[in-house]
């Protein structure tokens, strides 16, 4: 009878009460399924084993059979230490203990072969080994064990109270010898033949203890595939049941709104990019299932044309739309942009954000309900329970990382059905990560710029390259461009950014005095009316340079600003460095990205900067960064529960997870209920997951 893996830990032989809640404390572990799936970290290759006389002084570890010869104690500053005399056929060696003297003197006795594992220190011309492993010679030949020794997560507290390495390793054989080593098979024939891959069981031996460097490989290859096979199937399976079960409305025509705004309107020709976009949300608009999609396009890419044409879709179709964007000054600026195209076509476009008059939001909210007003575009002031639509049809929501998924739900529920939704970005997200996050939308990418743009010129100078700087900065304001500079905001230091901020605008002050000269200062210190206002005479051209923090980072466009100079550019992130980019570049003329650093920087500094300077490709910048950062970080704090795995790595195993991915879609495809015989183990292994406390309920 195969063992229960949901058992306790407290269950398992040698392990006990007391170890059991210092596993489930430290490590999470509940039960044998849990420890089965506490992977090791690295592996110490234990097939050799040393003479003294081949020690080196490396302080490696090692491994040597030989017999103590007798005990002593050393005095020392506090307490004593426990040495004794360890020799074989080629030399002597001591070991040293600082704690726990009273048990070794009781446990190991002189006389006897053992077999001893640590690491080597010299000193005072011989060597020594504090707190080695040890075992009887006769012990060690008979345990179950592998040539590459696996070496555990830990903790302090772990090891502090006795729960070492060999510990755990030997509440995991006694885990394999309980369970005779047989675990279910979670993946069919089909993909197991078609992939070469180990059996389960074979797979958990030998990522535990391998024999052999090559059965290790093969292991933790099938089961990097497993885990990231079930996630893909999970976002896939809640994709389709999305689109099964939640209707959304159907918009059957492309009316006269789209045609007309099409051919005698459109401001510029669409790039081939663009116009593949169009067709898959129009395909998605065209089924009665709710549209859930997510649009990816680096800045300027030209999203927000695509955004709008979606919306002439809707109201071909008699239905209300509305854009929703993270702070007022995009809002205002998507209201700008979209009110110039909807005057010609006799649309009727409202602006609603926290500092909308009384008198106007009245107005505002009658004609939503009476069905009068076509387009609303506004800020989290949308979500507000007095806001109700007469029929919401598409809503739009830009920069969807800077809303939670609370204020998501609350648009739904304006209506009986919930509106077709269309989350954009300007952060690109690597594919990998799209694939694991967003795995449950579609998604959409813009991935050329329009035609005409020229690409950003990017360097990086050292701060004493400074007059310099300044030299180019009034050539270029002599030409008629603006300019930005941008200092970092670092939280937890906010008076130290201020600092740096009010210094760089005196000297930038001394070096363009006025009136030849007209400054502006924005920082997160002022009130929100005094930032619109130094913003307002920027965009205007009433001031030439921008001092800033990074406020300015998300939406902000000025075409005539062509100079964008980033102050101790290494404190910033990739991301963040690519988006400030972003904000040139936006007119006609060669604009520039100049990163200032001081001399000091650390290796990640140096990669960010190259990549800067190297491209402008904001998927390939995004790859870097996740490199760099890693998947939690990259993701922010409510995503990264959905990265908790237990041995993939998005990163590393990338090419795993696109196949894992094309395995789960393929199937689905075929079966989507998983009612073939031959995916009965699927069915069997994802029910068995959903029911138990896993990684898989953690998706958000």
């Amino acid at each position: 009878m195969s063992v229960n893996l949901q058992t306790p830990i407290d269950y398992l032989k040698g392990v006990g009460p007391s170890r059991a809640d210092l596993l489930r404390s430290e490590l999470g572990i509940q039960t044998y399924q849990d420890l089965l799936n506490l992977f090791p970290n690295r592996y110490i290759d234990r097939t050799r084993y040393y003479k003294i006389n081949e020690l080196q002084r490396n302080s490696a570890e090692v491994q040597i059979v030989g017999k103590i010869t007798g005990f002593r104690e050393v005095a020392q500053k506090r307490g004593k230490r426990l040495v004794a005399d360890f020799r074989d056929d080629t030399g002597i060696m001591e070991l040293v203990w600082f704690r726990g003297q009273k048990w070794i003197r009781e446990q190991v006795k002189t006389g006897q072969t053992y077999v001893i594992f640590g690491k080597t220190n010299w000193f005072g011309g011989k060597f020594s080994m504090p707190h080695p492993e040890m075992e009887l010679q006769k012990e060690h030949e008979a345990n179950l064990r592998s040539a590459m020794q696996a070496i555990y997560p830990s903790t302090e507290k772990l090891a502090n109270r006795g729960i070492t390495n060999r510990i755990v390793t030997k509440i995991m054989q006694q885990l394999f010898l309980e369970s005779k080593g047989r675990f279910v098979e979670t993946l069919p024939d089909s993909v197991m033949k078609d992939l070469k891959l180990v059996s389960k069981s074979e797979a958990i031996f030998n990522i535990h203890f391998p024999k052999t460097p090559e059965l290790l490989a093969k292991a933790q290859f099938r089961l990097k595939f497993e885990e990231l096979f079930y996630i893909q199937l999970q976002l896939i399976i809640k994709n389709l049941i999305h689109k099964s079960k939640i209707k959304g409305f159907t918009f059957d025509k492309v009316g006269p709104y789209f045609n007309r705004f099409y051919k005698e309107h459109l401001p510029f020709d669409l790039t081939q990019a663009q116009k593949r976009v169009l067709k898959e949300i129009r395909h998605d608009l065209g089924t009665n299932a709710q549209m859930n999609r997510l649009l990816q396009g680096d800045v300027g890419s030209g999203k927000t044309i695509v955004a709008f044409m979606s919306m002439l879709m809707g109201l071909d179709n008699d239905f209300q739309c509305c854009l929703m964007a993270p702070t007022a000054i995009l809002s205002v600026q998507h209201y700008q942009g979209l009110k110039e195209l909807c005057e010609p076509l006799g649309i009727s476009i409202a602006l609603l954000t926290g500092s909308t008059k009384t008198s106007e939001r009245k107005i505002i909210h009658e004609n939503l309900e009476n069905g009068n007003l076509q387009i609303l575009i506004g800020t989290h002031a949308v979500l507000e329970d007095k806001v109700k639509f007469k029929n919401l049809g598409l809503a739009i929501i830009d920069e969807q990382h800077r809303f939670g998924v609370a204020q998501r739900s609350k648009l739904w529920r304006k209506n009986n059905l919930p509106p077709n939704v269309l989350v954009m970005t300007a952060t690109p997200i690597p594919r990998t990560l799209a694939m694991s996050v967003y795995g449950d939308l579609d998604i959409s990418i813009i991935d050329e710029l329009p035609a005409g743009r020229k690409p950003i010129k990017t360097v990086h100078r050292f701060d004493n390259n400074r007059l310099k700087v300044f030299k180019f900065i009034k050539d270029e304001i002599a030409l008629g461009r603006q300019i930005y500079v941008v200092y970092p905001l670092i939280q937890e230091s906010e008076n130290m950014d201020y600092k740096d901020l009010m210094d760089g605008y005196e000297s930038i002050s001394r070096e363009f005095p006025m009136p030849k000269y007209q400054i502006s200062i924005v920082h997160g210190k002022m009130k929100p009316a005094d930032k619109d206002y130094e913003m307002e005479r920027f965009v205007k051209g009433e001031t030439q340079i921008m001092v800033a923090t990074t406020v300015i980072e998300v939406g902000v466009n000025v075409p005539n600003a062509s100079v964008m100079v980033i102050e101790s550019s290494e404190r910033f992130g990739l991301s963040q460095l690519h988006q400030l980019r972003g904000r040139v570049g936006r007119g006609a003329e060669q604009s520039y990205c100049i990163l200032m650093t001081s001399r000091k920087l650390s290796e990640d500094s140096k990669t960010r900067l190259q990549t800067m300077v190297r491209s402008s490709d904001g998927f390939e910048i995004a790859e870097v960064d996740l490199k760099l950062r890693g998947p939690g970080d990259l993701m922010g704090t409510q995503q990264s529960g959905v990265l908790n795995l237990r041995i993939a790595d998005v990163v590393k195993d990338k090419d795993i997870l696109q196949e894992a991915r094309h395995y789960a879609k393929n199937i689905l495809n075929k079966d989507p209920s998983l009612a073939a015989p031959e995916h009965q183990v699927i069915l069997n292994t994802y029910r068995q997951m959903s029911k138990y406390r896993n990684i898989w309920n953690y998706i958000s």
